[in-house]
């Protein structure tokens, strides 16, 4: 029964199979970031752009890049499914299509695409399609949403920059999803409980665990930004 129920949730649920949902957030979303002290949801400084990313577990993802310089602020939330608004209990389901997300919010003057998508592909395993360590379903899938052509090229860029050096130590293939914010829908802010929860509970559980496996730096011009170095 176990293994039926694990196949289900790595399976992605079709949008008349999904779970309704409802037109309104059900859960209080708090306005404040509890380590940076920005809005989780604006507005922000003039410039600011936005990535979002699904590494498996969000609680340890979001606190890799709240420390990185240039980020303006990070929330966790559900992207890429078919349920508006749904909550964490129906995300576990794996019948809303969603993946756990980390919006991140950063000054493209301080940091760059590229650093934050450097610190993306190493920090977990992007060759485990549905499954980040002993957490399986497609909540758990690795993920890149972007929302500039200019992040859309530095996703490409490195995805393919890292697959070789994957490829070097004969690992993968890489079976991230990668895709336009605007295609995939809304982000959806999770419960207050789940923000920033590793500064709540600095013992939580994390969950992040990488290849073991450097990306390449410099494969994009920074702009004129100032590379940040991935957190490690």
């Amino acid at each position: 029964m176990a293994l039926f129920g694990t196949r289900l949730k790595t399976t992605m649920v079709s949008a008349e199979e999904a779970l309704p949902g409802r037109d309104h957030r059900p859960h209080h979303v708090p306005t404040t970031h509890a380590v940076l002290g920005t809005p989780l949801e604006g507005p922000w400084p003039e410039g600011t752009q936005r990535l979002y990313v699904g590494m498996g577990c969000f609680w340890g993802a979001e606190r890799l890049f709240w420390t990185m310089p240039g980020v303006v602020t990070t929330a966790v939330g559900y992207m890429g499914g078919h349920t508006p608004h749904p909550t964490y209990e129906e995300t576990c389901t794996a019948r809303t299509g969603h993946t756990e997300t980390v919006m991140v919010a950063y000054d493209p003057r301080v940091t760059s695409a590229e650093a934050l998508l450097k610190t993306f592909w190493e920090e977990h395993d992007p060759t485990t399609a549905n499954r980040q360590g002993n957490d399986v379903g497609t909540q758990y899938r690795s993920a890149v949403y972007w929302t500039t052509p200019e992040q859309g090229e530095a996703v490409r860029a490195t995805r393919d920059a890292f697959a070789a050096e994957l490829e070097r130590f004969r690992l993968g293939p890489i079976t991230t999803e990668l895709r336009p914010a605007d295609e995939v829908g809304p982000f959806y802010y999770a419960e207050d409980y789940h923000q920033q929860y590793l500064h709540k509970v600095p013992n939580g559980y994390c969950g992040l665990a990488g290849t073991g496996v450097a990306c390449p730096a410099g494969v994009l011009p920074a702009d004129g930004a100032q590379a940040a170095p991935a957190a490690g």
